[in-house]
């Protein structure tokens, strides 16, 4: 058994999937009104809550001649101060220079010679408001995992949450031949692991069966959204390096509202205003739009409950269709209704996440040349991921979180990116484009905006 916790194969594709051009972190924007705590406070606050989240102060070691997969280590030179950083907006603060402030910061890539995540504090926003801006490799944690650690550094009431300060002393790191001989070890014993499990499921003939068509239809079900192409579109062409940052705020009670008079569920009604915002953003660049029908990659959460709070990846993606075609809202909404449950009755994701599993038996060089396909992919036209957060008020010192935006990365032909994350009432939409791409990222901020008013006009 290795000392040491490896990385999925789900969390070392995101490793391989990470270029010049593509960043592969996952971030957040939290805005806190109030006046803005002071700098030392933050850092206090946040190194003792990292007892509670261990993963943060670890880094990668790779394997030699990448015979294993990589593995987490404790960083022997750990320091708080580098991955929370101070900076403040320059006078007068407003919200275009807060969003190119959030663009530079997810335009650089984390050190993966240290631990891979970074905090921004930020004052100056004006209004009397600070925020809190985040970047996590998407390595180490997903949406939802995301969302557990945001309640784990913040509070639930205003009064702060006393946590002792708990003295860290790391392990030290292991030496390059004791990974060779763990990874070497587990290789040879893996497929042992896997005889067994097919022993295992032999022993009940009766469950076999009905074992094998669920997966081979699940597999199936994925296979054929993967290989089939998406349609051209001017939103997948190469990326550059430098990115742009767009928010939409709505109220959760509207989307509410259009889910209970139309039909469908709440992310029906999501992807129906993406849907919306996109036909828009594209008639202004002069794309024909009649006959389009985009399709969207959707992350879907597959962690257990008992794995709440737990990092690494969890996620299986279904393909889903965006009619940008449809003019009329609410045949839209109900378009992708019905589609949408067609694709969850089929097991998409559950295909997706088999084909994951059975990447645990694959060598690592197979899994760097699979990301490689996996970048060049034309299998969708965006990324649209919509996490469920909590309906409580969060606090970080007493001062209140008011607005949260999450961020989803780009791929190398994907040029934009839309992520929402839902919190105490209302749904922040994070919108991030690449800089030469999509320089009309705010066009499509505002279409979403419209495609809800449509919606909620429609609605008694």
């Amino acid at each position: 058994m290795t000392r040491h916790q490896r990385l999925s194969v789900l969390d070392e594709l995101f490793l391989h999937l990470e270029g010049p051009n593509t960043h592969m972190h996952v971030g957040g924007v939290a805005i806190f009104e109030g006046p803005p705590a002071d700098y030392r406070d933050v850092l206090d606050t946040i190194e003792r809550r990292l007892s509670e989240v261990p993963r943060f102060r670890q880094k990668l070691a790779t394997v030699p001649f990448g015979l294993g997969r990589p593995v987490w280590v404790d960083d022997t030179h750990f320091n708080i101060e580098y991955h929370v950083r101070h900076t403040a907006l320059p006078a007068p603060g407003n919200d275009e220079k807060f969003k190119a402030l959030v663009s530079r910061i997810m335009s650089q890539q984390l050190d993966r010679t240290k631990p891979l995540w970074e905090m921004w504090y930020a004052e100056g926003l004006g209004g009397d408001r600070s925020a809190l801006i985040t970047k996590t490799h998407h390595c180490l944690v997903d949406g939802v995992s995301g969302a557990d650690i945001m309640s784990v550094l913040l509070d639930l009431s205003p009064e702060q949450r006393e946590v002792e300060h708990q003295r860290w002393v790391p392990d030290p790191e292991p030496s390059a031949d004791a990974l060779l001989v763990d990874a070497v070890r587990e290789r040879i014993t893996s497929p042992a692991e896997g005889i067994r499990t097919l022993q295992s499921a032999l022993l009940d003939p009766a469950k076999l069966p009905n074992r094998v068509v669920e997966g081979a239809r699940a597999v199936g079900a994925f296979l054929g959204g993967t290989l089939d192409f998406a349609p051209q579109s001017t939103l997948n062409q190469p990326i550059g390096p430098h990115r742009r940052f767009e928010t939409v705020l709505v109220s959760l009670a509207d989307i509410k509202r259009i889910k209970n008079h139309h039909g469908g569920t709440v992310n029906d009604v999501v992807l129906s205003v993406v849907a919306g915002g996109l036909r828009r953003l594209l008639k202004a660049r002069g794309e024909r739009v009649d006959a389009l029908e985009l399709r969207a990659m959707v992350p879907v959460s597959v962690r257990a409950e008992h794995e709440k709070g737990a990092l690494g990846n969890r996620v299986a993606s279904i393909w889903a269709p965006l009619p940008v075609s449809q003019p009329d809202p609410v045949v839209r909404l109900h378009m992708i209704s019905e589609r949408m449950s067609s694709l969850k009755e089929g097991g998409q994701a559950v295909g997706a996440q088999l084909l994951t599993t059975l990447g645990e038996y694959a060598p690592p060089t197979i899994l760097a040349q699979a990301s490689r396909l996996v970048a060049r992919q034309r299998a969708y036209n965006l990324v649209v991921t919509n996490v469920p957060g909590p309906q409580i008020p969060l606090y970080s010192r007493g001062r209140e979180m008011i607005e949260v935006y999450p961020v989803v990365p780009l791929s190398d032909n994907t040029t934009i990116g839309i992520a929402l994350l839902s919190y105490n009432g209302q749904i922040g939409f994070g919108l991030l484009g690449d800089y030469d791409a999509a320089p009309d990222l705010g066009v499509l901020a505002e279409a979403i905006e419209k495609s809800i008013a449509e919606l909620l006009e429609t609605v008694d």
